[in-house]
């Protein structure tokens, strides 16, 4: 009997040894495991550059405090994406991304829907180039042009984009018929003179008269003339379609006003020279 109580004793301290040793080793475990995780966490928030150097407790009444990182506050994450930059204007190459395109032909007839592949083969046969006109429509839209048409249109908009007024510019505009009345042209001429006055942009639009053969940019010169002491082209008179021309004016900046006046001075001086040598060779001789 008591030999048998020696080795229940004895089976009870091995097993209570081992409890303790699993116990032992499970903790050591998870010490390691959580070293582990936050030695990862920290270093993804590293990598990040976005993490807070501040510790905090997190109660919990029902388990014992745990220590973490505390939320960082950060707009990165949250910020949309920057919006793409317009490409310029020009021949794609065969770099398309997208699978089924809406394709136009050169002489801006729509050929409809089609797989790329077609549409590069199409612009291989003729010897053409592919522009993306529209990109954001389903599908995106794109043209077969020839290398001169793309430089036209490259020519075209960068004119528009040099018209164009600039941020907090007043353009004004005037139209009117080249058969216009000398006084009616006299009093749109002083009111583009105020407008040139207060450094407005003028854009003045000429259509030409069925029964009128005044040449409308002989129209913008005389314009011009009246205006020179303070006005010159921001965008030179240009036919825009059949029958109608425009321009634009505006105000002469100092550098340019002082050049005119220069200008000026020597003409009259040159002028009033001749008027002498006229007068001086018209006399008798003595």
């Amino acid at each position: 009997m008591p030999c048998t109580f020696s080795m229940y004793k004895c089976a009870h301290g091995m097993t209570t040894f081992c409890v303790m040793k699993l116990l032992w080793q499970a903790t050591r475990n998870e010490n390691r495991y959580t070293k582990r995780f936050f030695g990862t966490l920290l270093a993804q928030t590293l990598q990040k550059r976005v993490f807070s150097p501040f510790w905090m407790v997190i109660p919990d009444p029902g388990k014992p405090a745990v220590f973490g990182l505390t939320q960082p506050f950060c707009t990165a994450e949250k910020s949309h994406a920057e919006p793409k930059k317009k490409t310029a204007f020009g021949s794609v190459g065969r770099r398309i991304p997208y699978r089924i395109l809406h394709v136009i032909n050169q002489d801006g007839e729509s050929l409809g829907n089609m797989h790329r592949a077609e549409a590069l083969k199409l612009m291989d046969q003729h010897d053409l180039k592919l522009v993306l006109l529209r990109e954001n429509v389903e599908p995106p839209v794109y043209r077969l042009m020839t290398g001169q048409q793309i430089h036209e249109e490259q020519l075209r908009r960068a004119e528009k984009k040099k018209a164009s007024p600039k941020t907090g510019m007043v353009q004004k505009e005037l139209s009117f018929s080249s058969a216009i009345a000398k006084n009616d042209l006299e009093t749109k001429t002083k009111q583009i003179a105020q407008w040139i006055e207060k450094k407005h942009h003028v854009k003045i639009t000429i259509r030409q008269a069925r029964d009128s053969n005044t040449d409308m940019f002989v129209v913008f010169d005389q314009i011009l003339e009246t205006v020179s002491d303070k006005a010159t082209y921001l965008s030179k008179p240009k036919l825009t379609r059949e029958g109608v021309s425009t321009c634009i004016l505006r105000h002469m900046s100092d550098k340019e006003l002082k050049a005119y006046q220069k200008m000026e001075k020597q003409k009259s001086s040159t002028v009033k020279k001749n008027e002498n040598e006229d007068l001086e060779s018209s006399e008798p001789h003595q």
